[in-house]
């Protein structure tokens, strides 16, 4: 990347949903050896119409662009579809293959926590692949917690793979909820 090219973070567009299909579907073949299905992978139509639904419910969706060039993209969905969890998200970030290591990733993530919090969210929730030392490494840095592992949920490569599921609060105090309000004794 030129030294003298800055890294925007702003909200998708249209415009960037073949790059970031790109950028997707690289990530996806990387997960899985060859000769496995991935049929399901998603057509461009399929990112237009999810980006579409997403900014219609205003979630957040932004991409980090050099110049005009997209090397990243991040985006929340509901964390559960009920109710009582709309306060809380999950996300995922994604970045071009040639701009790993190059802070993409931090200002992604920076431009997504900021966004949740101002759309009113209170958790933000992510499920990474327990050997990706560099999210877990991103996620840290950024306050999220370990509070799960997902023991071989996912089977790539000849073996059997964990996810650890972080958590960070976007709002004040701990993720504890308050105590109800204490008894008079009149």
């Amino acid at each position: 990347m030129e030294q003298d090219k800055a890294i925007i973070i702003r909200p998708s567009r249209e415009g960037d949903v073949d790059a970031m299909l790109a950028i997707y579907r690289r990530h996806i073949r990387r997960g899985v050896e060859d000769g496995v299905d991935d049929n399901d992978t998603p057509q461009p139509d399929d990112l237009r119409d999810r980006r579409k639904n997403l900014k219609n419910r205003r979630f957040p969706h932004v991409v980090a662009v050099v110049g005009e060039k997209v090397v990243g993209y991040a985006y929340v969905v509901l964390f559960r579809k009920r109710p009582a969890y709309r306060y809380t998200v999950k996300h995922s970030i994604y970045v071009h293959h040639d701009h790993v290591g190059q802070g993409v990733g931090s200002l992604l993530m920076r431009g997504l926590i900021d966004a949740c919090a101002a759309a009113g969210f209170r958790q933000m929730i992510g499920y990474i692949d327990a050997d990706n030392a560099a999210s877990l490494a991103l996620h840290e840095r950024f306050g999220f917690i370990r509070v799960g592992l997902l023991p071989g949920v996912a089977y790539r490569y000849g073996h059997w793979a964990d996810s650890v599921m972080v958590q960070r609060s976007l709002g004040s105090g701990s993720t504890t909820p308050p105590p109800p309000p204490a008894l008079s004794t009149r």
